[in-house]
């Protein structure tokens, strides 16, 4: 793998991230101000644009390395929304979450090893 390949495995996966915490966020202010505000419809078109970025960069990818090499990649946004959501969106981590985050990281590991 080149150092251009990892650079735009993480920016497929940064744009993932952010576009779901700028989606959700879109989606929570629509709960007291409705969907024609402008927050609201900047947030969603920033959201959109940038999972649309995280699509086409994936279909790049997936020109070039096997499924089976970038879907470990796809599994760190789990871990990576997950804390996302507790320090920007103030969501609260359970335990539950945790434990299942820690054996998605183990998951990860163990797939990438081969």
């Amino acid at each position: 793998m080149t150092l251009l390949s990892l650079v735009l495995i993480l920016l497929a996966l940064v744009t993932f991230v952010g576009g779901q915490l700028i989606l959700k966020r879109a989606m929570e202010s629509t709960v007291v101000h409705g969907l024609r505000q402008p927050r609201f419809i900047a947030l969603l078109g920033c959201g959109i644009f940038l999972m649309a970025i995280s699509f086409f960069l994936t279909l790049g990818l997936l020109q070039r390395f096997d499924l089976s090499y970038l879907y470990p990649f796809q599994g760190l946004s789990v871990i990576i929304i997950s804390v996302m959501a507790a320090v920007m969106l103030k969501e609260k981590l359970t335990l539950q979450l945790i434990i299942g985050a820690l054996l998605i990281t183990a998951g990860i590991v163990l797939v990438s090893l081969n």
